[in-house]
């Protein structure tokens, strides 16, 4: 039988008070839907509230847009996958042989406090079943916890979005936490790349994150090989 990757997205489509539309990150969705069904691999995706998962209009930007991209907005199958996620509270994470976590800013606001998000992620690691996040998404583990209790990330080597990689942006003001902050002071070892928006991914067992949009295709490959 085929694995299945269960790829989760947040509905959120607004960056709080700022007035900034948000979402997922447009090739963070495009570029690990394609690598992990190039690896036969099913993908399944869903959301907090379900129907249709909010792209960051930023991400359509010339300057961001993909060979990937462009096929998605192409490809009436992925189209349909994207515009009718499933409601996160009706899956079994047993389904699944792995999960993916896009980033985004909008994570912040729901996936971050999701209690059926982290509590998949908690009982996804602690089978040894592979979870990648990438970006934004990593901030969604700093309310996660081992089963003693501690933080998840306690003593695990991460990476994710930087506060460096957020002030160039000129973001950093509009955000609800600092993901590396929050991770740091959760005991995570926060490993990050050499230079701003140069991909990086870090596993540590189950746990596999990447720092920002670059790091998109090497994790999905990442995940897909675990799997493969």
């Amino acid at each position: 039988m085929a694995k299945r990757v269960l790829m989760v997205l947040t509905s959120h489509d607004n960056m709080g008070i700022s007035g900034k539309k948000t979402g997922n990150w447009f090739d963070e969705v495009a570029t690990p839907y394609y690598t992990f069904k190039e690896h036969g691999i099913e993908v399944v995706m869903a959301s907090p509230k379900g129907g249709a998962a909010p792209i960051d209009p930023f991400s359509h930007d010339d300057a961001f847009t993909t060979d990937n991209t462009r096929r998605f907005e192409d490809d009436p199958a992925a189209q349909r996958a994207v515009a009718n996620t499933a409601k996160l509270s009706e899956i079994n994470t047993r389904d699944f042989d792995g999960a993916f976590f896009p980033g985004g800013y909008g994570q912040l606001w729901d996936l971050a406090s999701d209690s059926l998000a982290i509590r998949m992620i908690e009982e996804m690691i602690e089978a040894e079943t592979p979870v990648a996040m990438v970006c934004h998404a990593p901030a969604i583990l700093r309310d996660a916890k081992k089963p003693n209790g501690e933080p998840l990330v306690n003593g695990k080597d991460v990476t994710g979005f930087t506060d460096a990689e957020d002030t160039e942006l000129d973001l950093s003001r509009h955000l609800l936490f600092s993901l590396e902050q929050a991770l740091i002071a959760n005991g995570a070892n926060f490993k990050r790349s050499n230079a701003n928006w140069n991909p990086h991914v870090v596993e540590d067992g189950a746990l596999i994150t990447g720092q920002n949009p670059a790091s998109a295709g090497p994790i999905a490959e990442v995940l897909a090989n675990r799997l493969s």
